[in-house]
């Protein structure tokens, strides 16, 4: 369940910060946000 909390909280900021720098940036924006999430231990 907190790998599904993780990645649409993840997935919403991908879309909400990289959403100007095209797909390429929304999945570099994804992973960043999924590798930070995991540190603060939603994972």
């Amino acid at each position: 369940m907190k790998n599904i909390l993780r990645a649409l909280l993840a997935g919403w900021g991908a879309k909400k910060f990289g959403g100007g720098c095209g797909c390429f940036g929304i999945v570099i924006v994804f992973i960043i946000l999924w590798i930070l999430l995991g540190y603060l231990g939603l994972n």
